[in-house]
């Protein structure tokens, strides 16, 4: 099965105040050695794989950029990056190429080259197109800039085009998350990613929410009632416009959705390079053992300074789990006669009492052999998620 590659790149012009991703604003000093050093372990990633006990494949079909803004690094340092991976892996025809980028950052010698590099999407962070509510969280692109951008990106034929959109931003009201839907189906993209604001301590909007104080305009965040209520209101606008609901965040016209996401919650091989870069790599070799997990470090410094890998192996039951409450992010649900068949029937008898009492609560349906979240099992989706955790097998 043909591998997926993503590519941390974790610099950005500027630390948004919800950013709760191991990215910051780094001297162009460092780009060099890091691209370096990515291009080194791209290079050694058959060794990698072996060390952490995955099974390496040279073919891929699907690499993604992202962690950061990856177009702020330099043009020959992209191109780099992409003639090291050709060298050590063979990209297969029709892959999804896809770089994250900032709105404003797309000059067109940078649009020129990603299109030579073979680059065929581009997710932009647009967050909101009103440009208080982008501006209050320390995005620098107003609304006019994307359209810009996504004119540019279509004249150069890359029309694989995703839209970023939080729900909860500092400012944010009805109306104005309104207006963000409605431009977002404007613009014709393919694919539009919608999430809720993470209040959490790893971001400097989260920690000052839960602080209870003023700074990043905390205190003009939505409460979470209304920050749901704009959520259900992005999934009905997008299913009236076509833009259909595939996973919890992600939404996209017939044949548009995301083949490189998709790995991940379907539990294909992928390999992470670079920065918390995290890999999933199936294994042959232990019976008892499904597969294999690996990260990096979310330190710059540390990565740089040669932090070792942390190493998780997939047994069963990790992996049952895994089947559900990863399959379980898809509108598509999960096929229990599927996990019957990989798993044994008890996989899904031990896991039956939460299923019922799950469906009773109205957090999932069931149909035929499949069961799947209902609307309002994906606003409580940690809750669904969390009934398919560390449950013994029998």
């Amino acid at each position: 099965m043909p591998l997926g590659l993503y590519i941390s790149v974790p610099f950005c012009r500027t630390k948004c105040t919800y950013c709760n991703f191991a990215s910051d604003v780094f001297s162009k000093s460092v780009f060099q050695a890091y691209v370096n050093r990515l291009a080194r372990d791209l290079e050694q990633a058959p060794a990698t794989a072996e060390q952490m006990g995955g099974q390496f494949e040279r073919a891929v079909d699907t690499i993604y950029l992202g962690g950061g803004t990856p177009t702020i690094l330099d043009i020959s340092q992209l191109k780099q990056l992409f003639v090291t991976i050709s060298q050590n892996f063979d990209v297969q025809a029709e892959s999804e190429i896809t770089m994250e980028c900032a709105p404003g950052t797309l000059k067109q010698d940078v649009i020129d080259a990603l299109r030579e590099l073979g680059v065929n999407r581009v997710s932009l962070g647009v967050q909101s197109f009103v440009d208080k509510e982008a501006a209050s969280v320390g995005r620098l692109h107003k609304a006019k800039t994307v359209f810009d951008d996504i004119a540019r990106l279509r004249a150069a034929g890359i029309s694989e085009i995703n839209i970023d959109l939080i729900a909860g931003l500092p400012h944010q009201t009805h109306q104005g998350w309104e207006f963000s839907l409605e431009q977002s189906i404007a613009c014709e993209a393919p694919h539009v990613s919608i999430y809720m604001l993470e209040v959490d301590d790893d971001s400097r909007l989260g920690r000052e929410l839960i602080a209870g104080g003023t700074k990043y305009h905390a205190h003009f965040v939505p409460d979470e009632d209304l920050t749901a209520d704009l959520y259900v209101m992005a999934c009905e606008r997008m299913e009236s416009a076509g833009v259909h609901q595939y996973e919890i965040s992600n939404f996209a016209r017939r044949g548009h959705e995301s083949r490189h996401n998709l790995k991940y919650w379907t539990r294909q091989p992928y390999l992470g390079f670079g920065v918390d870069a995290h890999s999933m790599l199936k294994v042959t070799s232990d019976q008892r053992v499904y597969a294999v997990r690996f990260s990096t470090c979310d330190s710059l410094e540390e990565f740089m300074a040669g932090a070792p890998i942390t190493r998780t192996p997939v047994g069963q039951q990790a992996a049952i789990e895994e089947a559900f409450f990863l399959g379980l992010r898809l509108t598509g649900g999960v096929d229990l006669q599927r996990v019957s068949g990989e798993f044994g029937v008890s996989a899904v008898a031990a896991f039956r009492p939460a299923i019922v009492e799950l469906i009773k609560a109205e957090l999932l349906e069931e149909q035929g052999n499949v069961i799947r979240v209902t609307p309002r099992g994906r606003l409580l989706s940690n809750e669904v998620f969390q009934r398919f955790i560390s449950n013994p097998v029998a």
